[in-house]
């Protein structure tokens, strides 16, 4: 079991890594853009591409992989004012028709994303599957927190 934790933790501080390097990526082809756009009047197309292209990766994958559960963003007026029993209900509810919808429509992403090798980014030229996999990741991440979350629920633990 402390083998497990200990290996978590470390794949959990590469994903923060990852978040970082893409997050840095994306402020320097923001700064490159600035530059070579208002002072040198040369300005260059794929940054702006670059710019939209590591926003994307980072929020979805900071989700799917960084985000802890109690960090989440929740408008929680209702489910504050619930006792623990009807709490573990709702996470319990939520949480298998999170689990439901995108396994769901698993099937349907990974055919479209598969579909999409066959398009390219317009400037860096980067096939489209592999732009898009951040998504199947993030589903299969949500769907695996949200097991978790219903798991706990049913089993007596708050979410």
């Amino acid at each position: 079991m402390e083998l497990a934790c200990r290996l978590f933790g470390w794949a959990r501080r590469r994903a923060e890594n990852l978040l970082s390097l893409l997050l840095i990526a994306m402020f320097v082809a923001f700064l490159l853009q600035i530059v070579t756009r208002y002072v040198l009047n040369a300005p260059l197309s794929w940054t702006a591409e670059l710019s939209t292209l590591t926003w994307v990766w980072g929020v979805l994958w900071g989700a799917a992989l960084v985000l802890r559960d109690e960090e989440e963003i929740r408008f929680d007026v209702l489910y504050g004012a619930l006792g623990d029993g009807a709490r573990r209900f709702c996470d319990a509810v939520t949480g298998l028709a999170v689990v439901a919808v995108f396994g769901w429509s698993l099937p349907a992403m990974v055919d479209y994303v598969t579909f999409m090798k066959v398009e390219r980014s317009a400037y860096l030229g980067i096939r489209f599957d592999i732009l898009y996999s951040v998504w199947l990741i993030f589903a299969v991440a949500m769907m695996v927190r949200h097991a978790a979350i219903a798991w706990r629920a049913i089993a007596g633990g708050r979410a």
